[in-house]
């Protein structure tokens, strides 16, 4: 065990589970190498009996970060919102991708997105909480130790992500101040130093290993920066832009030069998630990015494309959509990689390998589960006719209507001085609101947690359903209120509206 001078606070926020993770992959989803999809840490439970998405896939990248079983003092990266895979489940789920053809690439960050709250004293500022400071041993021994322990767990891999993306703030704290303070000295060499040391690290460790880092970071630099630093031939680049409109032209002119750290790249396309996500704004970039590669010199060896989908942008940030949700946009992304269009014969395609009737999650239909092509798909249904009803103006505005803003207003509340028979409309109408919007969030859940923890439908509903059905129960109790203030008691039973559904 290499020693590490941790912080022992236990701590984490991440990604759901599977409650059964040999189900996990129900498509051929991969990624790098060849077309793919990349999940952060699997929080979806498929039915392997399902392989409904043809398309040339390769591997599946799976960016642990807090769910990977990690072992003596690195045990207090682990989850604890949700528990972390155990190490049987990590090996289930490389056998259950072998036996589809899929190749697993764990991806661990090693510089920035390292979010665990226990690394307090390791960072490059302390309000950032994802840049560790590349200055000082006991980083790199901490990235060092956690790359060994999921090489370790991977009997066979042959492919190593290491992240290095989005390392904000770097060059802001003291001890980064005082090395920029030497004439000749950058930014970008302070990045290289520790990605180059990570990577040398890890080749000799394991000289078998091909290791890739995202790009991002590398925009910009010169390439007798990157020459100067020792990081080419090291690693693998892989390229990622999330914009639609992704202008191929400058796309192009900026990955010119043959290969500045390896020669080989990898594009990442994006896969991105909100609880429901329009299936063409990711059609249109990947489109785009197929123009790239088609339009990129010989010199520039493209490696493979990797679809990403998020389900949590960072260990503070709410969940991304769920999984079941996202299969529709998958699918029809793959289908625009294989096809190189999409036209009406793809998209039609695409919605028949998953048994519906539209690869746009919105039309999704409700169905019986012995009816689906995929697991999940009664969730997405519900998260769909949930979400649509949550954003109707009825329900997410219903303070905005003119009876709310005429008679109910917060000047009438604070002085409880309303018009009882207007104010018990609203009251009514708002409970019937109220029931409907409980009954489906009541659904929805009970199938969440088929697939998920329960704290993980717990943070959805709260992320989801709590803001619109609190201000639905406030405003009944409030008309309550101020009718029994207003009204005798006697009265006030005969203006009670009848319970919901008589």
């Amino acid at each position: 065990m290499v020693p590490v001078n941790l912080q022992t606070l236990p701590y984490s926020d991440r990604r759901p589970e599977p409650s059964n993770i040999n189900q996990i992959i129900s498509h051929d989803a991969g990624v790098t190498l060849a077309n793919g999809k990349e999940i952060g840490s699997p929080g979806f439970e498929g039915s392997p009996a399902h392989d409904r998405v043809p398309a040339p896939a390769g591997g599946l990248l799976v960016e642990y970060e807090d769910m990977f079983p990690y072992s003596g003092e690195l045990s207090v990266l682990q989850a604890t919102a949700h528990p972390a895979y155990s190490r049987e489940e990590v090996l289930s789920i490389q056998d259950v991708a072998r036996s589809k053809g899929l190749e697993v690439i764990p991806l661990i960050q090693t510089f920035g997105h390292m979010e665990h709250r226990s690394l307090w004293g390791l960072r490059e500022l302390g309000q950032c909480l994802g840049t560790l400071s590349p200055h000082g041993e006991e980083g790199v021994r901490l990235v060092l130790e956690m790359l060994k322990q999921v090489v370790e767990l991977h009997p066979g891999l042959s492919t190593l992500h290491i992240g290095a993306d989005e390392v904000y703030m770097l060059g802001e704290g003291e001890e980064s101040k005082r090395w920029l303070s030497t004439p000749g000295r950058t930014v970008e060499q302070l990045f290289l130093s520790h990605v180059t040391r990570v990577a040398r690290a890890v080749k000799e460790a394991w000289p078998h290993l091909n290791v890739v880092i995202w790009d991002d970071m590398l925009r910009g630099m010169s390439g007798d920066t990157l020459k100067a630093s020792g990081l080419v031939g090291l690693v693998q680049p892989m390229l990622w832009d999330y914009n639609p409109g992704l202008n191929v032209e400058d796309t192009v002119r900026q990955r010119r030069a043959p290969g500045p750290v390896g020669g080989q790249r990898l594009q990442r396309l994006h896969h991105r998630v909100h609880e429901r996500d329009p299936t063409q704004r990711h059609v249109d970039n990947h489109l785009q990015w197929l123009r790239v590669a088609a339009s990129v010199s010989p010199g520039v060896r493209l490696q493979g494309i990797a679809l990403t989908g998020w389900q949590r942008y960072d260990h503070m940030s709410v969940l991304c959509e769920l999984m079941p949700v996202a299969l529709p946009s998958l699918a029809a992304c793959l289908q625009t990689l294989v096809q190189g269009h999409f036209g009406p014969e793809v998209q039609a395609q695409a919605a028949k390998s998953l048994g519906i009737s539209s690869v746009e999650v919105e039309t999704l239909e409700k169905t019986s589960g012995a009816e689906s092509l995929f697991a999940g798909r009664r969730l997405a249904a519900l998260i769909v006719e949930l979400t649509q009803l949550l954003n109707s103006e009825e329900v997410r505005h219903f303070e905005d209507n003119m009876y709310v803003r005429g008679w109910f207003s917060p000047y009438h509340r604070q002085r409880r001085a309303v018009n009882p028979l207007i104010c018990m409309q609203i009251q009514s109408q708002a409970t019937t609101l109220l029931t409907i919007v409980e009954e489906k969030a009541a659904a929805a859940r009970e199938e969440m947690v088929r697939f998920y923890p329960d704290s993980t439908a717990q943070e959805w509903t709260e992320q989801h359903v709590s803001p619109v059905v609190g201000p639905l129960r406030r405003i009944t109790e409030e008309i309550g209120a101020c009718v029994a203030k207003m009204v005798p008691p006697a009265v006030s039973e005969d203006l009670r509206p009848p319970a919901s559904g008589t």
